[in-house]
């Protein structure tokens, strides 16, 4: 039997990780090395590049922004590329108040991430759905991803999972997971309080509960946020669960 790992182990890629072997509907499990979510894949090494290549890696969905993206390319050749765009982030917010000549706190920042994730549930509902809809096409192995691939990316997977009827008590720890394979790079020079870059570089339960408050309180629950808010209509959840999980024994 094959035994496989979450993470790829990147260099170029720390958070890139597999969502395979979760048991969803049924008691069936994802299946491995179809379902990726990772931090962006500019600094990918040519090592890298043939383990994405090997696994036949051949749609990426990037969450960034314009300008996220003009600085850091994708590197991954031989992939089709699709732009969902998710903005603003919560760099915008930082950057106004370092202009402003404010230095945000960590208590501040906690807030605003919640309501970057409630923001997820309310306002980026059209990307996600977008996101979906390639999901739908075929089976074929893809990565979705943002800059750090924890918080736009974070969402996806949530909800991607719990489309694939995988428990919410394991949706939360993949998404905490995080914080074990992401390895920000260092800024002596950064002008933000170490406290404040502490909560960026990191994940907290209550940012993505924030979001799954606006799907339970506004929706009804997940599977009433995938049809209502999302519009994954049952038919394609079937489809979903065919495409990404192992098939019943």
């Amino acid at each position: 039997m094959i035994r496989f790992t979450r993470s790829l182990h990147l260099q170029g890629a720390t958070n890139f990780r597999d969502l395979g072997g979760y048991f969803g509907q049924d008691d069936r499990p994802v299946r491995w090395r179809r379902l990726f979510r990772s931090d962006h894949l500019a600094g990918l090494t040519l090592q890298d590049k043939s383990v994405l290549s090997d696994i036949g890696l051949r749609r990426v969905f990037d969450f960034r922004g314009v300008t996220e993206r003009s600085s850091a390319e994708c590197a991954l050749d031989n992939a089709t590329v699709y732009s969902l765009p998710i903005e603003p982030s919560i760099s915008e917010w930082l950057s106004d108040s370092v202009a402003a000549g404010r230095r945000p706190t960590a208590a501040e920042t906690i807030d605003r991430m919640c309501d970057l994730y409630r923001a997820f549930a309310n306002d980026s509902r059209h990307r996600y759905r977008e996101l979906f809809i390639h999901l739908l096409e075929s089976g074929e192995p893809l990565v979705f991803h943002c800059t750090a691939g924890k918080d736009r990316t974070g969402f996806a997977a949530a909800m991607i999972l719990l489309a694939l009827g995988v428990p919410r008590e394991v949706v939360l720890e993949d998404y905490l997971l995080t914080n074990t394979h992401l390895k920000m790079p260092v800024n002596p020079n950064s002008p933000l309080p170490a406290e404040v870059l502490e909560v960026l570089h990191r994940v907290q339960q209550d940012f993505l509960e924030a979001a799954l408050e606006i799907v339970d309180r506004d929706f009804g629950g997940s599977m009433r946020f995938l049809e209502n808010g999302l519009g994954v209509t049952s038919s394609e959840r079937a489809r979903l669960v065919e495409l990404y999980l192992e098939p019943s024994a």
